[in-house]
């Protein structure tokens, strides 16, 4: 019975499909290792071990590179669930070290992250420096604690003009979302902070003397 060249056909695509795998395989354990250099770097910022961040920050990057290098003869991978979220780690990691130090921002060609990584990414570094912001707030710093608040607000103001579909920036809107609420809850954070403070220097501020008049 003629096959129509059906078991040739079968047999190319058997080795590509092997290969296919293999790469997604590594691609997986690279992704898993990129997720942890970047939960620990978050951390070290977050301790204000800003060398240690900065050595993982380098280390997730070429961990990020070696990735995406495995995957370059599939495409159809490079977008796959688990790259893109390792991908939004590294995006969250390298933000967060610079909004803490007031540093310029790296880019999604620096990175090498697709744009919907990078712009979720941004979003939730955005939402991760709250914490600082209120470890600032709680060693009277309200003078850094208003810088980082403002550098969260100018994110979240940029990223909600990006109104396209979500199947383009990788569910955006619900990355925005959540960062509003953070926004809000910080901002009255610190309101509150703010006007205490206030209130304390203005109870401790030596009396005034009696005015004299002549």
């Amino acid at each position: 019975m003629n096959d129509l060249g059906w078991e040739s056909i079968l047999q190319s695509v058997r080795p590509q499909m092997e290969a296919m795998h293999q790469a997604r395989e590594v691609a997986l354990r690279e992704s898993r290792s990129l997720v942890q250099l970047c939960s620990k770097c978050i951390r070290n910022v977050h301790r204000h071990q800003f060398e240690e961040a900065a050595a993982l920050l380098d280390e997730a990057k070429t961990t990020a590179a070696r990735a995406r290098a495995g995957l370059q003869s599939y495409p159809e991978l490079l977008y796959a669930g688990y790259v893109q979220d390792s991908e939004k780690e590294l995006v969250e990691a390298a933000a967060l070290l610079s909004m803490v130090h007031g540093a310029s921002y790296l880019g999604p060609a620096e990175l090498k992250v697709s744009l919907a990584s990078f712009l979720n990414g941004m979003g939730e570094a955005a939402s991760e420096v709250r914490r600082y912001l209120l470890d600032e707030m709680r060693k009277g710093r309200l003078d850094e604690a208003e810088a980082l608040l403002s550098r969260m607000e100018a994110i979240y103001d940029d990223l909600i003009t990006i109104d396209y579909p979500d199947s383009l920036t990788g569910g955006l809107r619900r990355t925005c979302d959540a960062l509003r609420a953070v926004l809000e809850r910080t901002r009255s954070d610190l309101t509150i902070t703010r006007s205490q403070q206030e209130l304390l220097d203005a109870l401790n501020a030596p009396p005034k003397g009696p005015e004299v008049v002549i």
